[in-house]
């Protein structure tokens, strides 16, 4: 069976294959170099060859594999590769059976309904019997049986924005990230159907050995993830005034406390999100704090 270790005899030597993990990426698109970027970040080489559609890793037992973003669930679910990189708005309109692991926090975008901007929109029951055009006939049809509307779905793929202007349909359903693509053919967002970003996928069967390589690469994640949204924090503090910051910070744990050459002052040296950070930056320096230094984090295990 695939993935199970197999063995061949020569000579009466015994050699074991080693068992590989599959991951399928998009090939090209919105997603594509992001999710590349997210491997190479967790220090998984990748050589990438021109036009290949299977890479192995240089230094991590995983194959990657660039399909169409569409085909990468049921690949995933037919066990065809073991995981992949997709967006969620992908995994819901093709209702695959596949275990959904991880948000990666790129790709960020929303599925929403928009009609001409001349129109008079008075909430959802101003699709009830209109024409909707859309490539996402799954995800729409759902969205609008839960809010009771009725409608006349047009599945079109690629150009949809065009569809009222030619007058196949009065509104259309399609991904939204800025909204320019809406506004340049004389649309306005209305409803979001679905927020979406890329998430981690996989096989709901695992072999155990494919298993624990796969946690070992989701550990990796896990670890860039947090740092994106971290920092390192070091500052100069009175040390009368250490107790006083170190309320304030609202870091991991408690701060680390170095001694400066410099009677009477210390360095606290902490970890805490970009966010927390210039929220009590005003407070850290009317407690004392001078020389406030962040640095932005690689990896982060906690």
């Amino acid at each position: 069976m695939l993935g199970k270790p197999l063995f061949f005899a020569k000579n009466t030597t015994i050699f074991k294959m080693e068992t590989r993990l599959k991951i399928a990426v998009q090939k090209s698109g919105r997603l594509s170099e992001s999710s590349r970027n997210l491997l190479k970040e967790c220090g998984i080489g990748i050589k990438n060859g021109k036009n290949a559609l299977l890479t192995p890793a240089t230094n991590f037992p995983m194959d990657i594999l660039y399909l169409r973003d569409d085909d990468i669930p049921q690949y995933v679910e037919d066990g065809t590769v073991d995981i992949g990189i997709v967006g969620e708005n992908v995994v819901g309109e093709t209702a695959s059976k596949v275990a959904l692991h991880e948000r990666l926090g790129f790709g960020g975008c929303r599925l929403s309904l928009a009609i001409p901007k001349g129109e008079n929109y008075f909430g959802i029951q101003f699709f009830e019997g209109k024409r909707i055009a859309t490539s996402y006939p799954t995800l729409l049809s759902q969205f609008l049986k839960n809010q009771g509307i009725r409608v006349e779905i047009h599945q079109i793929s690629g150009s949809v924005e065009i569809a009222p202007n030619i007058g196949l349909a009065d509104g259309i359903c399609d991904l939204v990230s800025s909204g320019s693509t809406l506004l340049g053919n004389g649309l306005k967002e209305v409803e979001v159907v679905l927020r979406s970003e890329a998430v981690m996928i996989s096989n709901q069967n695992l072999e155990p050995e494919k298993q624990q390589i796969f946690e070992k690469l989701l550990f990796r994640i896990k670890a860039v993830r947090k740092a994106e949204h971290s920092k390192y924090i070091v500052l100069n503090t009175p040390n009368e005034k250490i107790e006083t910051i170190s309320r304030i910070l609202p870091g991991m744990k408690s701060p680390t406390v170095v001694p400066l050459a410099q009677k009477g002052w210390s360095a606290l040296h902490s970890v805490l999100s970009e966010d927390e950070f210039w929220g009590v930056i005003d407070e850290l320096k009317q407690a004392g704090a001078q020389g406030i230094l962040v640095v932005p984090i690689e990896k982060m295990i906690v």
